[in-house]
């Protein structure tokens, strides 16, 4: 599909528009999550829907999703128009439990900490925030993986 002159934003119009650098966006483009028509002289030119796709990677980091994970998602949506309501849901469902895993994390961390508030002990061999699943307390203190023999 030819975009008019008028639909394309440079790499500059996309920065400003966007709120990322334009090294950002390279690199996105670099990792396919976006895409850019060249012009003769090899400039960068991005249809207007970039924009679209610019702000649902920075919505997917936002929910702590990885570029990775961004871009399979934004794979599975069109790249010429807006995506509709199935589209997007289909998207959104996928996220579901990316999401829940972080709040149960949150939420877990939050419980620790409230509690490690609450004693004060902060002890580097009890506590559950600092110390977490520390194994090698029980071969006795010091740096044991660092001591001869």
């Amino acid at each position: 599909m030819s975009l008019s002159r008028h639909d394309l934003l440079t790499i500059g119009q996309l920065a400003e528009r966007s709120g990322l650098a334009t090294s950002a966006l390279r690199y996105y483009e670099s990792l396919g999550l976006i895409h850019a028509e060249r012009t003769a002289g090899g400039q960068r030119r991005y249809a207007r829907a970039t924009l679209r796709r610019v702000a649902f990677v920075r919505a997917a980091q936002r929910v702590g999703l990885s570029l990775d994970e961004a871009r399979t998602a934004i794979d599975r949506l069109p790249t010429e128009r807006a995506p509709s309501t199935a589209e997007w849901s289909g998207v959104a469902a996928s996220w579901q439990t990316r999401i829940d895993q972080q709040i149960a994390e949150l939420e877990l961390l939050k419980r620790k900490l409230t509690g490690c508030i609450g004693c004060g002990c902060l002890s580097l061999t009890r506590c559950a925030l600092y110390n977490a699943e520390d194994r090698a307390a029980a071969t006795g203190p010091g740096a044991r993986y660092l001591s001869p023999g």
